[in-house]
């Protein structure tokens, strides 16, 4: 199964994140989204077909959706739009966004609109979620009352995001940043968790990122994708236990199995747990498109 899991174009070298590989060009970004894979932050010694082209798609997509509604950094993902030598080199076709760059505030928009993963872990054991308290009973996975908003700071390769305050994001990036992104990012939730249950997709949770160009907030980054969302299918959806997913939780389970000790190096994985999470990308992005997968 055929991967990208680094770009080397000549003449150009990349800052390269977990799953991206971002090549300044002055005043605009090219941000590759590699077949890397990401599990318990820590990048997988081989990665998931296609996955690149998933997670770009998806982002173009949102994006498109949400033109004339907020600011973005998307300019273009066509390649013969990009400036040499990128423009040449095939391999970046459907992975690839031209994007405005511009400061990254240093803070991740989480936004929670059921009681999954952590969050759920922590309720379960003090009845709040990043410190927020909510109402006594709620079930795993059940449909909390309010959307809530979770800002994170953003980790460095390796280590963990850091949950905060609303208080504590407002030190860092301002007392009218934090009040916009944070009112901007439940407004794009809303309207995308009505969209993916039009499709039949639970938008559970997602995090945003934006960043200031010419003075003004914009969101950036990847937008709305397994990798940065938990997705559920609608008709298997039952509050109370965990549920199934678009994204790596083939990958995640098949790593406590081994008991994978969440650092240092990671593994190989093998070809089938490849493909089925290769598949649950590409199902993610036809539900919510409408559109077929070319692989």
């Amino acid at each position: 199964m055929d991967t990208v899991l680094q770009t080397k174009i000549g003449g150009a070298e990349p800052a390269r994140g977990k799953v991206r590989d971002i090549y300044d060009l002055g005043d605009k970004l090219l941000i590759v989204a590699t077949d890397r894979l990401s599990a318990f932050d820590v990048v997988m010694a081989n990665g998931i077909p296609h996955k690149g082209v998933v997670l770009t798609q998806i982002s173009k997509f949102w994006f498109d959706f949400l033109s004339g509604q907020v600011d973005h950094h998307l300019i273009s993902d066509d390649l013969s739009s990009f400036p040499a030598p990128f423009c040449d080199h095939g391999e970046l076709a459907g992975r690839s966004m031209l994007v405005k760059k511009g400061q990254v505030l240093p803070v991740e928009c989480v936004i929670r609109g059921y009681l999954a993963g952590s969050g759920w872990k922590e309720y379960s054991q003090s009845g709040t979620v990043c410190g927020q308290a909510l109402p006594a009973g709620l079930r795993q996975c059940e449909k909390l009352p309010e959307l809530i908003f979770t800002p994170a700071t953003k980790a460095e390769r390796g280590t963990h995001d850091e949950n905060i305050s609303f208080e504590r994001c407002v030190e860092i990036i301002g007392l009218e940043a934090a009040q916009y992104v944070r009112d901007r990012s439940m407004e794009i939730f809303r309207k995308a968790g009505e969209y993916a249950e039009s499709r039949g997709i639970i938008l559970a949770d997602t995090k945003f990122e934006w960043g200031v160009v010419d003075d003004r907030i914009i969101l950036i980054d990847e937008v709305l994708t397994p990798d940065s969302s938990r997705f559920w299918p609608a008709d298997k959806y039952e509050a109370g236990r965990d549920q199934e997913s678009f994204d790596k939780q083939f990958v995640r389970n098949y790593l406590e199995s081994i008991n994978f000790d969440k650092s240092g190096p990671g593994v190989e994985l093998p070809d089938d747990i490849r493909e089925k999470t290769a598949q649950k990308y590409i199902e993610a992005y036809e539900r919510l498109t409408g559109k077929h997968f070319a692989t």
